[in-house]
This record gives C-alpha cells, sequence and structure tokens, in this order.
C-alpha cells in the first residue's frame, strides 16, 4: 500500500531531503542547487529512493482539511464564522490585489519536483514496467497542478524542463495562452491514460483518475467562461471523456453519502482520486475541529470556520424530490427542516439538529451560545447553520488536531455522472443517458428521478441544482459559478441567515454577509506581484 510507503517517507523524510536535488518545499522553484547536497543520479539508482521522492510530490496535493477557511467560503454555499479571514476580509468584497490576494502560484515548486522526477526516471536505468507507471503518474501530478493553475489564473508558462539561475534570463518563461495550457493539460492527461494501471496502490494515479481530470478541464473549457460562443463540439468532447471514465466500469456509487467520506471508508468504490492523510500525525487532517459547530455541550469544540449559507439551505429539495419553491412540495417556511431530502440531514446541522450527542440551538432566546451570531461578535453560525457532512464525530476535537486520517476526494463517481449529464445535455439535449446519470446520483439519497420531457434549459437548472447539492464542501462550487459566468449574479449581493425568534423564522442578511463581485477582472485571480517582480515577462490579468 502507497500509505505504507509513506509512512515510511514520514520516517526517513528529515535525512532523505538533505540528499534531494531541489524538493517541493523550497521557498523559490528556482533555486539554486547547494554543492553539498548528493547528484540526482544517486537519488534516483534505484525504485525505493525514487519512489520516495514521488511519494513527496503527492504530498503537494491540495486539501482543505487544515485550513478553517475553505475556497468553498469563497462561494455562496458556505461563509467563515471567524471576521478577518481572507475569504471575508479580502475576498467577499473584492479588495484583493497582486500584492495580496491568495495564491496558488507556488504549485511551480510541485511542478519543477514533478519535472526533475521526469527527468531524471526518464534516463535512468530502472526497471522499465516501473518507469512507465511512475512516470505517467508524475505526468498526471504536473498535469493536475497546471489544472488548477489555468483554472485561476488562465494562461500560465509552461514549463517542462528544470531551471535554475544559471539559465539566466532564460530561466523567465512568458505566459502561454489560455488554449495552449488547456491543450497541454489534456494531451498529458490523454498521454498518461495510456500508462497508468485501472487498478493502483491506494492513493496513486490511474488511468481512471487521469480521465476524470482531463474531463474535467474539458467540461471547464466547453463552460460560458472559455466557450461563449457555445460550440457544442467542445461539450461533446468532454462528454465523450466522461463517458469513457464510466464505461470502465471500475466505479459506483458507495452506498452511504455520508461516511463515504469517513476514514474507515477510504478508497472506496466511488473515489477515484484522493489526497491522503495520516491521522495521528503531523500529517493528518483536523477538519473536525476546524470547520465544525463551535460550543458542543458547553465546550468549545471547533472554530466554526464553515457556516452553510441559507441559499444553499434553499437547493436542497424536499422529500419527494420537488424544489422547495413547488406549491406541490409541502414545503412550510415556518417547519422548513421537516421532509427535507437525505442529503440536507447528512451536510448541514440547523436548529434541532444534534451533534456529538448533543442538540444544536440556533434560535434567539433560549440562552445557547451557538444561537445565530448577528453581529459577529464570537464565533457562533452567522447563518444559523453549521457544516456537518464529512465530519467524524470522534475528531471533534477543538483546533487543527491533524489525527483524523480520511482521504480529502478530489474526484469521485458521483461528480463523474453530473459531468456526462451536463456535457451531453448542452452537446445534444437531455437524451435517455442524462437521465440515467443523474437519476443515479438522486436514486442513492432515495429521490425519485427527474420529470420526463424537460426541456434542454429544465435540465440544465436541474443538473446544476443536483452539482451543488451532491457536492456541496467539496471545493466545486467555486469553479462552477466560475466557469458558468454566473458568479457576477450570486456573488453579487448579500448572503443570507436564518433568524428563529419567538417561533417565527425570518431570513436575513447574514453578519458581513455582503459579496461584491467584478466581472471585468474576478474571473480570474491576478498573479502574484512578486511572480511579476521577479519575471518581467509575465503579463498581468486584465484590471488588476
Amino acid at each position: 500500500m502507497m500509505n505504507n510507503v509513506i509512512k515510511r517517507f514520514n520516517i526517513k523524510v528529515a535525512s532523505l531531503l538533505l540528499l534531494t536535488v531541489s524538493v517541493i518545499s523550497c521557498n523559490n522553484f528556482l533555486e539554486v542547487t547547494p554543492k553539498d547536497q548528493v547528484s540526482a543520479n544517486t537519488l534516483f539508482e534505484n525504485t525505493t529512493n525514487a519512489d520516495l521522492f514521488l511519494n513527496n510530490v503527492y504530498t503537494g496535493l491540495q486539501g482543505p482539511f487544515t485550513t478553517y477557511d475553505p475556497t468553498e467560503n469563497f462561494s455562496d454555499n458556505a461563509m467563515n464564522g471567524v471576521g478577518g479571514t481572507v475569504s471575508r476580509v479580502l475576498y467577499a468584497t473584492s479588495v484583493y490585489t497582486p500584492s495580496n490576494a491568495p495564491s496558488y502560484w507556488g504549485l511551480y515548486n510541485n511542478i519543477r519536483a514533478a519535472n526533475l522526477f521526469i527527468q531524471n526516471v526518464t534516463k535512468s536505468a530502472l526497471d522499465e514496467t516501473w518507469k512507465k507507471q511512475r512516470l505517467g503518474e508524475a505526468r498526471f501530478l504536473r498535469a493536475y497542478f497546471y489544472s488548477v493553475l489555468w483554472t485561476y489564473y488562465g494562461g500560465v508558462p509552461i514549463i517542462t524542463d528544470i531551471l535554475s539561475q544559471k539559465d539566466g534570463d532564460e530561466m523567465f518563461r512568458a505566459r502561454n495562452t489560455d488554449e495552449e495550457t488547456f491543450k497541454f493539460i489534456t494531451d498529458e492527461c490523454a498521454a498518461s491514460a495510456e500508462d497508468l494501471p485501472l487498478q493502483a496502490e491506494a492513493g496513486r494515479a490511474t488511468k481512471g483518475a487521469a480521465l476524470t481530470l482531463k474531463g474535467w478541464c474539458e467540461l471547464f473549457a466547453a463552460s460560458a467562461l472559455k466557450n461563449p460562443t457555445n460550440d457544442k463540439a467542445k461539450w461533446a468532447k468532454a462528454a465523450a471523456t466522461n463517458k469513457q471514465v464510466i464505461d470502465l466500469k471500475k466505479y459506483d456509487l458507495f452506498p452511504d453519502y455520508n461516511t463515504q467520506f469517513f476514514e474507515e471508508n477510504n478508497d472506496n468504490i466511488e473515489t477515484i482520486f484522493a489526497k491522503k492523510y495520516l491521522g495521528g500525525t503531523s500529517l493528518g487532517g483536523g477538519r473536525e475541529g476546524l470547520q465544525g459547530t463551535w460550543i458542543v455541550g458547553g465546550i468549545q469544540r471547533a472554530y466554526g470556520g464553515v457556516n452553510p449559507t441559507q441559499e444553499l439551505v434553499d437547493d436542497y429539495v424536499m422529500s419527494n424530490g420537488l424544489p422547495i419553491t413547488d406549491p406541490a412540495s409541502g414545503y412550510d417556511p415556518q417547519n422548513p427542516y421537516v421532509n427535507r431530502e437525505q442529503r440536507f440531514y447528512q451536510s448541514v446541522i440547523y436548529d434541532g439538529a444534534t451533534w456529538l450527542g448533543y442538540e444544536i440551538v440556533t434560535r434567539h432566546g433560549a440562552g445557547s451560545k451557538n444561537e445565530t451570531d448577528l453581529s459577529n461578535i464570537n464565533e457562533s453560525t452567522n447563518t444559523g447553520y453549521c457544516l456537518l457532512k464529512g465530519l467524524n464525530p470522534k475528531y471533534a476535537i477543538n483546533g487543527n488536531n491533524q489525527q483524523n486520517s480520511a482521504n480529502f476526494i478530489i474526484f469521485r463517481y458521483a461528480e463523474v455522472l453530473l459531468s456526462y449529464a451536463e456535457a451531453q445535455n448542452e452537446a445534444v439535449g437531455p437524451d435517455a443517458s442524462v437521465y440515467d446519470a443523474v437519476d443515479k446520483v438522486r436514486d442513492r439519497s432515495a429521490l425519485s428521478g427527474l420529470p420526463k420531457n424537460l426541456t434542454q434549459e429544465e435540465m440544465r437548472k436541474a443538473i446544476r441544482r443536483e452539482r451543488r447539492i451532491e457536492l456541496a464542501f467539496e471545493e466545486k462550487r467555486w469553479f462552477d459559478l466560475i466557469r458558468w459566468k454566473i458568479a457576477e449574479k450570486n456573488l453579487n449581493g448579500t448572503l443570507h441567515a436564518i433568524l428563529i425568534e419567538n417561533g417565527v423564522y425570518k431570513v436575513i442578511p447574514a453578519a458581513e454577509g455582503k459579496r461584491i463581485f467584478y466581472p471585468e477582472k474576478n474571473y480570474v485571480y491576478p498573479i502574484p506581484q512578486s511572480a511579476m517582480d521577479k519575471n518581467t515577462k509575465l503579463v498581468q490579468n486584465p484590471n488588476y
């Protein structure tokens, strides 16, 4: 198992990294190699050392389990219950600049490490079968890191060689175009898919992972942000790639929607690719203590870093499958948490719900420390809701306790089904395969199939709702708002909360719930000023 390899890596890492050539933990990916370190030839002379190096590249995968301000708080799904966080201070009102914006430019450290691995393993005398698979993994990882940069910044410099200061001005590269960056990513995914196995050690990239990344990038490229003319051929390409993943017949939906995210179900049949965490070590996750409910049983259990919004809650349908806006749904705004769909109860803590065996009270007048915070004076919920999805009760220990070894699932099969349905609907309309894909996801949560004879627009709306609910709190929503080019609508205005007072339920603006989004610039992030200062060939994104 790769888990055991990573554990060995943790034991050896301190001594090994003294021997490596410019590993990914360097502060600057162009750092000159110290002369007292051994050569790359020595490091890559056997598969054991080479595997340790590649495992370190895997650790560069991003995950939200050690932060109390995940990107879900940058969307309309949630807001941070803690004042002074980046999502509230900088992003919410779009006052971020090239000098202070959240930066993903450090992924070039990981890219350089992948390049180093690819270069040295390619010319090594190591076993050819081992080389083929591991080079496929490294190329996939590099493509993944570039995909993150591309979705945040657009076109970025594509670097596949090893750069250092001895190269002089040649080490600085201009940005590739958006299309060139996209093509590099998808070409690398296609190539690595040919060399990767269908089944691999837990945590390692597979054919399914490579095809899923390719299909996701194609979906992003086909969406309104990148495809303003709505070229249906782009949608068809995304549908075809996601269908390839389905046709592998390797994946299926895990029976329980929520516990699939628990450590005991790591690498289950639904997981396509995930970031590994090692519980009980410095590499474990602490999501429960960072993002969960603040006070439980009179004890602080978490920082309250993720507060679901009323906007998200309103998108959960009723148990009969109808949206709350449908007069036939049975929804009662003064009894709003009755007969909602299963995923609501598995994802959101609301007034009267239980957590760790205690009733959570957010209504006013009951003397609860968890009552909806109207003025942002503490870490109680600002929306009247707290996060539940994916939180394991046994790790509800305040702070980043790093004890949880649950995977952060980057890609899972339900997303592939919904991505296929979206792309196929846009390419040809709501055919039977679109219904089959969406209804399979709904069926797991005991929801009836979608109404028949939906128009393409009605199906589009249904798929977007399904995607929002099914993938809530999985770091997907911000990217969907961006690629659909609806952020200027959904992230302009005010996020809302529920105020329960004297038995009356009232939707109100959340404390510090104001959101501003400038469509002329905010659909991409600014290139960090630090990168611009070092590389004069870079061109800043418009209006920054």
